[in-house]
């Protein structure tokens, strides 16, 4: 059966090479940051491209996608992750029992747990990596997902920080490395894990992941199966215009293929009008949301989308953009921008997945390309 996963194993390879770098002035130890729009291939290239490249190198790679359940808390599914490997080496286990004062792992019918080891135990994520580290005598990679979601609690705050522990820990003589691989869907918000020296893992590299290029055109090309051949060129228009997002073009395809009155020579068409509607659909359902917001929540929204990374949601010059937006959206609507209702309507942006929200107060637009979404269709050219 064919493979359904396009690899980019060259890719792989490179970024396998730098992160498990040791050389004199790499900055793998401090951890690496790619940053992509969401669905534009970067969790499938880490799960299916950079693990086994990683595992190839020699590696123990533990994998953790922190959007995979967005109502547990990240701090937890790191720790999970960590407790799952551990969970695989009966020989860390018993290392781990020793230094909780237990000589077996069983003694007198109470086994050893590995609920003692995370945040705040009696067994730290440092002591337990370190433990995994000297039994497997392997360097530890952990690929987190998403990472960005780290920062909204208190939890995935006090997580990093303990990877960061780990880090210092494992990367001395005594150890065997650990690097830190973190994705993120928005470069801002992933940003916001390195930038500023009370973040853990500031000055750690941020890098543009690279979009999906035309071997994965020709790959998709050839092996997409409609009634009629596609030309790469034209294919890769219609990608770009899609936002290299793969499954847009999937979805295409999917709505075609049994579309039997299509022939040989209409496919090329009709793939390019499927192609449009995905993208036109994709973007509805946004709108949708957006265009059921009140007004004030409608204001909040383009000012954020309008300020980017410089929005201070409660400055005064903000608070007066806010009304000038409100003027403008509703000339009739009482309702004056306060602080309260301001935080309210935040709160129901980031209800509705529109705003994310930092712990200490940074609010970001959930998705990177709802700005441009908003500019392609108007929505911020109100005069405010």
């Amino acid at each position: 059966m064919a493979d359904t996963v396009f690899h980019r194993t060259q890719l792989a390879e490179r970024m396998a090479q730098g992160v498990m770098a040791s050389a004199v002035g790499s900055a793998a130890a401090s951890g690496l940051f790619l940053a992509a729009p969401r669905r534009t291939g970067k969790s499938t290239f880490v799960r299916e491209d950079l693990r086994p490249a990683l595992q190839n190198r020699g590696a123990t790679v533990l994998y953790v996608d922190l959007w995979a359940n967005k109502k547990a808390d990240p701090g937890a599914v790191i720790v999970g992750a960590v407790r799952a490997e551990l969970a695989r080496h009966e020989g860390v286990v018993a290392r781990l029992a020793r230094s909780a004062g237990m000589e077996k792992v069983t003694v007198g019918g109470v086994a050893f747990s590995l609920d003692r080891v995370g945040l705040g135990k009696e067994i730290s994520l440092s002591a337990a990596l370190a433990a995994l580290s000297d039994e497997t005598r392997q360097p530890i990679v952990l690929l987190i997902d998403e990472a960005q979601h780290a920062i909204a609690t208190e939890g995935g705050y006090d997580a990093l920080f303990a990877l960061k522990a780990a880090r210092d820990e494992l990367n001395s003589s005594a150890h065997h490395g650990l690097r830190i691989v973190a994705t993120g869907s928005n470069r801002d918000k992933l940003a916001m894990l390195r930038n500023s020296k009370d973040q853990a893992f500031f000055g750690a590299p941020l890098v543009a992941f690279p979009p999906l290029d035309a071997d994965y055109i020709q790959w998709f090309c050839k092996g997409v199966g409609l009634a009629g051949p596609l030309d790469p060129d034209a294919v890769t228009k219609l990608f770009e215009r899609a936002g290299h997002r793969p499954e847009i073009l999937g979805a295409a395809a999917d709505s075609i293929r049994f579309d039997f009155n299509i022939g040989p020579a209409d496919a090329a068409a009709a793939f390019a009008q499927a192609v449009d509607e995905q993208i036109e659909e994709a973007d509805l359902q946004t709108l949708r949301v957006i265009q059921a917001l009140t007004p004030l929540q409608s204001a909040v929204l383009r000012v954020l989308a309008r300020e980017g990374e410089k929005y201070a949601p409660f400055e005064a010059g903000t608070m007066e953009r806010y009304r000038a937006m409100l003027s403008a959206l509703a000339p009739g609507e009482a309702m004056v921008p306060e602080v309260s209702n301001v935080q309210a309507a935040l709160g129901a942006l980031q209800d509705k997945s529109l705003v994310w929200k930092e712990k200490r107060g940074v609010y970001s637009l959930e998705e990177s390309m709802t700005a441009e979404l908003m500019r392609r269709h108007g929505l911020l050219d109100v005069a405010a």
